[in-house]
C-alpha cells in the first residue's frame, strides 16, 4: 500500500505539534457541513498556532459554488430542484463542485510557523501532504502545472481541469480545493471523489458543454477497486501526520458547539439570501 508507517522516538513524539482531528462518519446535510467548517475557521482565529483537520461526507448529492460565483451562470437550478439536489454557497472561492460519494476534508489553521502566509504557499503544502495519503494507497500523484487560462476565466466546474498545485493522478484531477484567508488564519476544504458521476455533474452544471472531456478521476477508478470512506480517511490521516510531523487530538463537536453551528447553518447556509444572493432563482430548494 505504498509507504510504511513512520516510527518516531519518544523525544520526537514529545516535540510534535498537536492538531485537533474530527472525523464525521455520519453524512451531513450540505448547509451543516459548510456551517461546521466556518465555525472551525472562526475557532482557530481565537487561538495562536491552532490547527483543526476534519473529514466528512454528504447526506445526498449537493452542489457547492464559490463565494463569488453567480449561481445562474454556474448551476442548473431547475434540474437541482426537480431532482432533490441541494445547493450551498461556500465561504471559500473557486468553482462549482458536485459532492457525492466522496471524502471531503477541511483544514483550519492559525499556525503561521507551519504554513506560509500566502494562499499559494499553504495550498501547496496541503497538496503535498495529501499526496502522501495517495501514495499509501499505491498511487503516483503529481502536482499540476499552470492553470489553463480558459479554465481560470470560464464557467467550467472545478473538476473539469487541474489548476496549479492541485493533485493529479495520470494527468487527471483527483483533489479539488478552495481556500479562505483572513490575515495569518485560513480555511481550506476540498473534495476527493470516491466515485465519478460525469453525467450528474453535467446535469447540475449550467454550461453542459464545459463538462465535455473532463480531466478528473476518483480513488476507486484510479486504484481499480472499490474504495470506502473510512479506509481512504485513514490513509490521508497517516499521510498528513507524516508530512507535518504532528500527533492527533481526536475529538467530537460538543453540544454547545453544535448549538452555535446550528445557528450559523440556519442564518447563513440554509438561507436563500446567502445561497442565491439576489438571483431571480432565489426561492428555497426542497428540504
Amino acid at each position: 500500500m505504498g509507504r510504511g508507517e513512520k516510527i518516531v522516538s519518544e523525544e520526537e513524539a514529545s516535540a510534535m505539534k498537536e492538531w485537533d482531528l474530527i472525523v464525521d462518519r455520519k453524512p451531513g446535510k450540505g448547509s451543516w457541513n459548510m456551517a461546521v467548517d466556518e465555525f472551525l475557521f472562526e475557532s482557530v482565529q481565537k487561538t495562536a498556532a491552532k490547527t483543526v483537520l476534519r473529514f466528512y461526507s454528504w447526506r445526498r448529492p449537493t452542489v457547492s459554488i464559490g463565494y463569488s460565483q453567480e449561481i445562474a451562470e454556474a448551476v442548473d437550478v431547475a434540474f437541482c430542484r426537480e431532482n432533490g439536489i441541494d445547493i450551498v454557497r461556500r465561504l471559500t472561492g473557486g468553482k462549482l463542485v458536485l459532492h457525492h460519494q466522496e471524502v471531503t476534508y477541511s483544514l483550519s489553521s492559525s499556525d503561521n510557523a507551519l504554513f506560509p502566509s500566502t494562499v499559494a504557499g499553504s495550498y501547496r503544502r496541503i497538496s503535498e501532504a495529501l499526496m502522501i495519503g495517495l501514495e499509501r494507497m499505491g498511487l503516483v500523484p503529481a502536482l499540476a502545472d499552470a492553470t489553463p487560462e480558459d479554465y481560470r476565466h470560464g464557467r467550467f466546474p472545478c473538476f473539469s481541469h487541474p489548476a496549479r498545485d492541485e493533485v493529479t493522478v495520470d494527468g487527471r484531477k483527483i483533489v479539488g480545493s478552495a481556500q479562505k484567508r483572513i490575515g495569518s488564519c485560513f480555511l481550506q476544504h476540498g473534495s476527493i471523489p470516491l466515485e465519478v458521476n460525469e453525467k450528474l455533474l453535467a446535469s447540475v452544471s449550467s454550461d453542459k458543454e464545459s463538462c465535455e472531456g473532463l480531466r478528473m478521476t476518483s480513488l476507486s477508478r484510479a486504484i481499480g477497486e472499490n474504495v470506502k470512506f473510512d479506509g481512504a480517511v485513514k490513509m490521508f490521516i497517516d499521510g498528513i501526520s507524516e508530512y507535518f510531523t504532528i500527533q492527533w487530538n481526536e475529538r467530537y463537536l460538543t453540544a454547545a458547539e453544535r448549538q452555535v453551528i446550528r445557528k450559523v447553518q440556519r442564518e447563513r447556509y440554509s438561507h436563500p439570501d446567502w445561497t442565491f444572493r439576489g438571483s431571480s432563482e432565489a426561492s428555497p430548494l426542497p428540504q
